[in-house]
């Protein structure tokens, strides 16, 4: 499995509209490509007082293969500057399986 997160900041530039129409938008793209959401949401609970995302998303793909024609697709890049022009985004990939525990404190994966 590969997981892909990012971290929103939505209060950037002021213009929320342009980036809640990415949000409309890239579902369909990302699911048609098999990216699951598993979650999107703008309830987060702040840790610290240097990183504060307004809004974390994580979606499950079965490959990385599948996330990157995603991303690279045309569907994807004639929406992606809604984002890109309206939030602050960070993302990362990390690629593992379902962690259920073994004991050891360390994935199957590592």
């Amino acid at each position: 499995m590969v997981y892909f997160i990012a971290c929103i900041k939505t209060d950037i530039n002021g213009k929320p509209q342009r980036y809640q129409e990415y949000i409309r938008e890239v579902e369909p793209i990302v699911k048609r490509f098999g990216g699951r959401y598993m979650v999107r949401s703008d309830r987060v609970t702040n840790l610290s007082e240097e990183w504060k995302p307004d809004r974390v998303i994580i979606i499950e793909w079965d490959s990385r293969e599948q996330l990157e024609q995603c991303f690279r697709s045309e569907e994807y890049q004639k929406i992606a500057g809604k984002r890109e022009n309206s939030v602050d985004s960070k993302a990362i990939i990390v690629e593992g399986s379902y962690y259920e525990g073994n004991g050891t404190g360390i994935s199957d994966t590592d």
